[in-house]
């Protein structure tokens, strides 16, 4: 079985733009909760995706990044982000330690999410007479996967990351400061780990493990499981 490119948009739709923006969403209820109200003034705590959505990060560069699997034949990993929920991290009240809870909100919702979509691709499969379970059944797995893939690339530690900020929270000061003065070359560290291909050695374990668990948690077939991913992948 093999999507074409409107079925393959259709399958990642929804799941790319919920778990972009939720996990922005996650990171501005964090900060709420551990006393910076930055984000719930600018009304960015909201389930509501338009609030969230960039235009380059959000559209534009993950259908560009579908189009061009596509046509190469090949399977790109899907990526694309929000616009970052604002925290004023000296707003919280204990701002080294709490920068540690608002950060992993964000891959704390990406797992949450590759959970529910893993139950969603349960419910798809007990339907096999339905003319709804295959699109369900991929679009399930598709949400698996691209919750597995942020996670897993936003606990990289390395700043302006969220697996950075957690470091930065658990580092005694003086390694804190050292690595909080790699954020303005955070991004150009990341491109070079992907361009010589350590960026996927770093990722795939805890992208399998997240896979794994979300199977073993609904009872689903593993291999099923990856079969379906390849699918909306190819």
């Amino acid at each position: 079985m093999e999507l074409n490119l409107i079925q393959k948009v259709t399958v990642f739709s929804l799941p790319v733009l919920f778990a972009i923006t939720l996990h922005e969403a996650a990171h501005g209820y964090a900060a709420l909760r551990f006393g910076d109200r930055t984000a719930q003034m600018l009304g960015r705590i909201s389930l509501n995706p338009l609030r969230h959505i960039d235009l380059v990060g959000t559209i534009i560069v993950p259908l560009s990044i579908l189009l061009i699997s596509k046509l190469s034949g090949g399977a790109g990993i899907l990526f694309g982000w929000a616009k970052p929920v604002p925290v004023n991290f000296n707003q919280l009240r204990r701002p080294k330690q709490d920068m540690l809870w608002v950060a992993a909100a964000g891959p704390g919702a990406n797992l949450l999410m590759a959970l529910i979509w893993a139950g969603m691709t349960k419910v798809a499969l007990a339907i096999p007479g339905s003319p709804l379970a295959i699109p369900l059944a991929l679009m399930g797995a598709a949400g698996i996967f691209i919750n597995a893939v942020l996670m897993a690339l936003n606990l990289i530690p390395l700043p302006p990351l969220d697996g950075g900020r957690i470091a930065v929270s658990l580092l005694p000061p003086r390694l804190a400061y050292a690595m909080a003065r790699i954020e303005p070359y955070g991004l150009f560290i990341l491109l070079g780990l992907m361009f010589l291909g350590i960026l996927g050695m770093l990722m795939w374990p805890l992208i399998q493990a997240i896979i794994t668990l979300s199977a073993f948690l609904f009872g689903l077939d593993p291999i099923k499981l990856l079969a379906l991913i390849q699918i909306v992948l190819n």
